[in-house]
């Protein structure tokens, strides 16, 4: 065999060898925890819950309301819009337009001027006014106490029907799935999810029903107060010991 094809091998060779891909070991992956089984993120779940319900006894909506209906436009007033902002708006707002009937013969462009603080004011006017006009020609005025029912109306998607039905009528038709929601269940790793529809899905399956009402409104109050989306306040968190993110956010 002569030297240069010889010499061809060789380097042949050696491109192949050093052209397998082979698995990098970093030193921090030998220390990882093996995944959790669905049964440990139940287990670890239910602790996370028990805390936030100690944290902020008995969560409940910061949306001031007297009624399922107040609730409903609060809610839908919600939509980026922070609940402080619309417990500034909602007072006046309702002694000027007590009833469903009220806002449904409102004028769009008085109402738009009434709630333009809260933002998205003309999309907002206009749901209202025909959700109340809905309310009037098929619920008697009454705001209905069926999901089915509720996500029918203009302006009301699943979360705004879960609020309702959850605050105003203690019915747990699924879990609120807001942004703070969306951070804290990936954060807590309850779910891989990014879509609000698959979130839900994933808590449901989670937890219990009877803490579905519970666990949506926990985990905003908590994402308000402490697990804040840009620097969350892991020293301060009460769920700090149970949150697999925690270590991340501190050691940074």
């Amino acid at each position: 065999m002569s030297m240069k094809r010889r010499q061809r091998l060789a380097q042949g060779t050696a491109k192949q060898l050093f052209s397998r891909e082979r698995p990098v070991v970093k030193a921090s992956t030998r220390r990882m925890k093996p995944p959790e089984s669905p049964e440990e993120i139940r287990s670890r779940g239910a602790k996370v819950l028990k805390l936030l319900k100690k944290e902020f006894r008995g969560p409940r909506t910061a949306l001031l309301h007297e009624n399922p209906f107040q609730l409903l436009i609060a809610t839908i007033l919600s939509a980026q819009c922070t609940d402080e902002r619309v417990n500034m708006v909602t007072p006046d707002l309702f002694r000027k337009y007590p009833t469903p009937r009220d806002f449904a013969q409102a004028n769009v462009s008085e109402l738009e001027a009434d709630i333009r603080s809260t933002g998205f004011f003309r999309m907002k006017a206009r749901n209202i006014i025909s959700c109340c006009e809905a309310l009037m020609q098929g619920h008697g005025g009454k705001v209905p106490d069926r999901l089915e029912e509720l996500v029918q109306l203009p302006g009301v998607g699943r979360k705004t029907a879960n609020v309702v039905l959850g605050q105003a009528f203690g019915i747990a038709s699924g879990v609120v799935v807001d942004t703070h929601v969306h951070r804290l269940s990936q954060r807590l790793g309850f779910t891989r999810a990014e879509t609000p529809e698959k979130i839900e899905l994933d808590l449901m399956a989670l937890f219990p029903k009877r803490e579905w009402i519970d666990l949506g409104t926990g985990l905003i109050l908590h994402g308000r107060k402490t697990c804040i989306a840009r620097r969350p306040k892991c020293p301060e968190c009460v769920v700090n010991s149970l949150c697999p993110s925690a270590d991340l956010f501190m050691n940074r």
